[in-house]
């Protein structure tokens, strides 16, 4: 799995003119699932995420995390985080887990974020034509890819 993390003071998912899910203060996660993502790859994401200590503290450092801010998350979905631009100039998605392995694996990652975090976060929808709005705080912009772990 493939996270783009960024701390916002807000953010917000539209689809269809309607707002999905938004934010105050907190961290916009993407999203991407690759074929060889498990349940090990969310249970490592998840705690990594939420203990993962990006805020200021009272001094500016930062030394806090999205729980110890009271903050909130918004996980979108996306693809084309596993885009290959090797060859030619239209990415291949071929690495990206097809829907009817993601989508699974997107929801196990909703649940586990929301234990984690120990409240509900927003969301958007799989595979919608979504619209993203955010105002990241920093800016701060972490990549982080469960394979990587090691």
């Amino acid at each position: 799995m493939i996270a783009v993390i960024q701390r916002v003071t807000s953010a917000s998912v539209t689809i269809d003119n309607q707002i999905k899910g938004q934010i105050g203060k907190g961290l916009l996660i993407l999203l991407g699932i690759t074929h060889t993502d498990t349940k090990e790859d969310i249970e490592w994401l998840s705690k990594k995420i939420v203990n993962m200590r990006i805020f200021g503290d009272e001094e500016g450092k930062m030394n806090l995390s999205v729980s110890d801010v009271d903050g909130n998350i918004l996980l979108i979905s996306q693809f084309t985080l596993y885009a290959s631009t090797k060859k030619g100039n239209r990415p291949s998605f071929i690495d990206a887990a097809r829907p009817e392995q993601a989508i699974p694996l997107y929801e196990k990652m909703i649940l586990a974020l929301t234990t984690e975090i120990k409240k509900t976060i927003e969301t958007g929808t799989f595979g919608a034509d979504m619209k993203v709005n955010l105002l990241n705080d920093g800016p701060v912009t972490i990549v982080i890819d469960s394979k990587n772990r090691i």
